[in-house]
């Protein structure tokens, strides 16, 4: 009879400790974090600060797809659809539109439809969850090629639905967009407006960052927790090899919908966020290069991993426009004139570095660890303790 050997020690999973440095770490990063937009408004004015603003909403966005490609494995080229469901959810329930367009709504809301924040974040979120829901639905048994044609053909149609739909009953304006959206007032506060809070005064621009910064806390937060639920194990398996997951016993069809459900909702949070940030919303802002670049930030950063998603995010939103304003005086002072139009190099540059990125890392600058390397730390740290 064969007997049942232990397991070594070495081989166990052991709970990783928190060190002082990692503590130091974190509140390294927090004070960065916190300090950023004085620091980078102080040096570039208030035009930088609003880059740091868009970088937190593809932060949101990024980690939203990393919840479908990262964990899940499944290929989403239309992921900027869930953003501008959220950008029109927020434009349409917080702009004078449909008062002006139906008689019955205004009847409803003499003084406009003007919803709160409060409301209009959920519902966003769960429409645009639900929109998740319809695209996984029939694409469940589709892999690879086929999926991302069919998630590309999604998002060319919410988008050209979004542009065309201001006839015969005008619900979009059409390529006009949606103007008038109230910005975001929690409890009388106004983001729009310059407020003095410990005696420093804060633009619209930092405030919207702050408030950018806390949700996408909030995104991380979820995103962390279903990493290491039994969801993000099933997610992880369905990654790996989905015949092999079915065969466990995992119902493959529910947790693909709940990854597309889970990850448009964060789109749709980032959509309302930035509908209320720019206070007017077209479908020009949810063309198929935002997919791409949203995609580039999860693959680019390190697909599966929470840290190198939020790098790639970052990076990826400050590197052009860092690249828009230096190419046009570096030219002048290389040549006395221009040689090339600043947006040529600019594309040019950004495509080049994503190539030697991912020739020299191709599993992106901060990849997972592997579950080797994991295995081997904690082996290490255990002999250290019986040492």
């Amino acid at each position: 009879m064969t007997s049942i050997q232990p397991v070594e020690p070495s081989t166990a999973v052991i709970p990783e400790k928190k060190t002082p440095r990692h503590y130091a770490g974190v509140a390294l990063i927090a004070l960065g974090v916190i300090l950023a937009p004085m620091i980078i408004g102080a040096a570039g004015g208030n035009y930088w600060v609003r880059v740091l603003d868009f970088a937190m909403l593809y932060v949101m966005l990024a980690l939203g797809l990393n919840v479908v490609v990262g964990f899940a494995g499944l290929l989403d080229l239309g992921y900027i659809a869930f953003y501008a469901v959220g950008a029109y959810i927020a434009a349409l329930l917080s702009s004078p539109h449909l008062t002006t367009q139906f008689a019955w709504i205004a009847a409803i809301f003499p003084h406009g439809l003007h919803l709160s924040i409060w409301l209009i974040v959920p519902l966003a979120m769960c429409v645009a969850a639900i929109f998740g829901i319809l695209l996984g639905a029939p694409t469940l048994r589709l892999r690879g090629d086929y999926l991302a044609i069919v998630t590309l053909g999604f998002g060319e149609i919410v988008r050209l639905f979004m542009n065309n739909l201001d006839r015969p009953v005008n619900v979009t304006n059409g390529p006009k967009g949606i103007t008038g959206v109230d910005p975001v007032s929690i409890g009388g506060f106004n983001f729009n407006e310059t407020h003095s809070v410990l005696g420093i005064s804060m633009p619209s621009v930092y405030l919207y960052y702050y408030l950018f910064v806390l949700c996408a806390l909030f995104v991380i937060f979820v995103c962390v927790r279903l990493q290491h639920s039994r969801i993000g194990r099933a997610w992880a398996a369905i990654r790996e090899d989905e015949i092999a997951a079915k065969a466990m016993g995992i119902n493959t069809r529910n947790i693909k919908l709940l990854a597309f459900a889970m990850g448009a909702s964060f789109g749709g949070l980032s959509g309302a966020m930035f509908g209320a940030f720019q206070g007017f919303v077209s479908p020009e802002s949810f063309t198929f290069w935002e997919s791409v670049v949203v995609l580039a930030c999860v693959v680019l950063g390190g697909m599966g991993h929470i840290p190198g998603v939020i790098l790639g995010a970052v990076m990826l939103s400050i590197f052009p426009e860092f690249l828009r304003s230096t190419m046009g005086p570096l030219q002048n002072m290389l040549f006395g004139h221009q040689i090339l139009d600043t947006e040529v190099i600019r594309q040019l540059l950004y495509g080049l570095a994503m190539v030697v990125i991912m020739l020299y890392r191709p599993a992106g600058l901060w990849p997972s660890p592997k579950h080797e390397d994991k295995l081997l730390k904690a082996s290490r740290r255990d002999k250290t303790v019986r040492a």
